[in-house]
């Protein structure tokens, strides 16, 4: 079903770990598995290395939706970082909650490099989450729209 002019299509921030899943999203591109285009992929060296003002900066940016991607735990390259990724992702959402984002706007999801499928799943589930949630404009900083 192709998208009019006037469709609303938001664009989401993936920060995807180097390890798991951005070999995940890299393994869903092989097997032409679709998820949407606008989901942009910010590649890290693991997910606790996303600083809580990268998400918050995305969102100033113009993003509508940013996801969180990780090893699943106990699977981390660097042993322990998924699990500081959850702590502190743990917090942001809170202080999100305080400033008026929704909740949904956000997600922290486990993929493995072997996990092509599932990304490609999470990718479509949670643009159409986002998409229905319409354009955020709660952190929007005006000065970085285009027009």
């Amino acid at each position: 079903m192709p998208m009019s002019e006037t469709e609303f299509r938001p664009l989401v921030v993936a920060f995807c770990c180097n390890w798991c899943s951005y070999a995940g999203a890299d393994l869903a591109g092989t097997n032409r598995l679709n998820y949407p285009a606008e989901v942009k992929i910010v590649r890290v060296p693991c997910s606790c290395r996303v600083n809580p003002m990268f998400v918050l900066r995305a969102f100033q940016r113009g993003a509508d939706g940013v996801i969180l991607c990780g090893c699943h735990p106990g699977d981390c390259h660097y042993t322990s970082g998924n699990y500081f990724t959850r702590r502190r992702m743990t917090l942001l959402f809170s202080m999100l909650d305080f400033l008026g984002i929704e909740k949904e706007r956000t997600r922290v999801e486990w993929v493995s490099a072997a996990e092509g499928a599932k990304f490609a799943a999470t990718m479509n589930d949670f643009v159409q989450t986002v998409a229905a949630l319409g354009k955020n404009r709660r952190l929007e900083d005006l000065r970085c729209r285009k027009e």
